[in-house]
């Protein structure tokens, strides 16, 4: 029997008689054979693997998310290697740039922070590159995100709704990155359509986006003698701190202080109170993420990069309705998810 015709079997190759198959098969069995899936994916020019490159894995956000795309790819017989850089702009750089070679990746996924389009567009020919979040850099790449804007408008919304005025934001970095400043812009939205002064003595900075950010701005917040009467902040660990502050002052979330997050990390399912939040749909960006970058990946053209918008629903916890006086299961009511939608960028 020929090496061919073990290969074809191996390879499942169809045009193999039945008879044959079987011998082989069966031999296989005996011999406890299993391919080299490196010598046939040097043979196929692939690696089958996929680099995931995020800010921070420490950040529950992120890491709930790599676990999802991890899934995603092993689904579809792919390998998802990750890496963080810290949100270091010289790290971006190496990582886009060292991951061009074919052989290293098949395709890279990336949520940049520092990396601006003139460096994106300096990576040379190799494998497909996504991003996910709030840099798109129009058009250089394929791109999957929520609406920050939308998201940050209704969860402000939210608040004006339950008849909070004096809205503090927590998160802002005036010359920092796109997510600050996407979400301070559906902050001042909202606040624009219902007519209500958005008081720039409220908009509290934070370097990152971490618990002890959250509770140090909530901190001066309540030293002040004209305290806000609500919070968003711009991701759930910045809200967690500023929660644990507000109680720690013996104060009331929501009664006194009433509080909103983004990104529905797991932790906010379980504080106390629980934490009204945006909640992305982390599952179908995963999805979208791995779909995406596998079409890069075998197709290998140079269509236009395309837009993603993956849906986001505002999930009401007790850090805005309150804790149920009649010890019954915890509100919860989350408004309809916005839709997906995918454009085709123009170059």
């Amino acid at each position: 029997m020929s090496i061919r015709t073990v290969s074809n079997v191996v390879s499942d190759y169809p045009y193999v008689a039945d008879d044959t198959r079987a011998r082989v098969q069966a031999a296989i069995d005996r011999l406890g054979y299993r391919p080299n899936l490196l010598a046939r994916s040097l043979k196929q020019g692939r690696s089958h693997v996929i680099a995931l490159v995020v800010p921070e894995l420490d950040v529950p956000y992120f890491a709930e998310l790599a676990r999802l795309i991890i899934a995603e790819g092993r689904e579809r017989g792919y390998l998802v290697m990750i890496d963080h850089t810290d949100g270091d702009k010289n790290l971006e750089r190496e990582l886009i740039l060292q991951n061009a070679r074919p052989m290293n990746f098949d395709g890279v996924i990336l949520s940049p922070l520092a990396l601006s389009g003139a460096d994106l567009s300096e990576r040379p020919p190799g494998a497909p590159i996504l991003l996910l979040g709030e840099k798109s850099f129009d058009s250089l790449a394929d791109h999957v995100a929520i609406d920050n804007v939308a998201a940050a408008d209704e969860a402000t919304t939210h608040l004006i709704d339950i008849g909070r005025s004096r809205i503090a934001a927590i998160g802002v970095q005036p010359s920092g990155y796109d997510t600050a400043k996407l979400r301070l812009k559906g902050f001042r939205r909202a606040h624009r359509r219902a007519g209500i002064p958005v008081d720039r003595s409220l908009l509290m900075t934070a370097t990152r986006f971490h618990r002890t950010d959250g509770a140090e701005a909530m901190r001066q917040l309540l030293a002040r003698p004209d305290r806000p009467d609500a919070v968003f902040c711009f991701n759930d660990l910045l809200a967690l701190g500023a929660m644990r502050t507000v109680l720690a002052a013996g104060l009331r979330v929501p009664e006194d202080v009433a509080i909103v997050g983004f990104d529905d990390i797991e932790d906010g399912r379980f504080s106390t109170p629980t934490l009204t939040t945006i909640s992305p749909d982390k599952q179908l960006i995963a999805r979208q993420a791995i779909e995406q970058i596998l079409t890069r990946i075998s197709k290998s053209d140079d269509a236009a990069p395309i837009e993603i918008r993956a849906p986001f629903r505002l999930a009401i916890r007790e850090s805005t309705a309150g804790i149920p006086c009649d010890g019954g299961a915890r509100h919860q009511a989350d408004r309809p998810a916005s839709r997906p939608t995918r454009s085709d960028s123009q170059p």
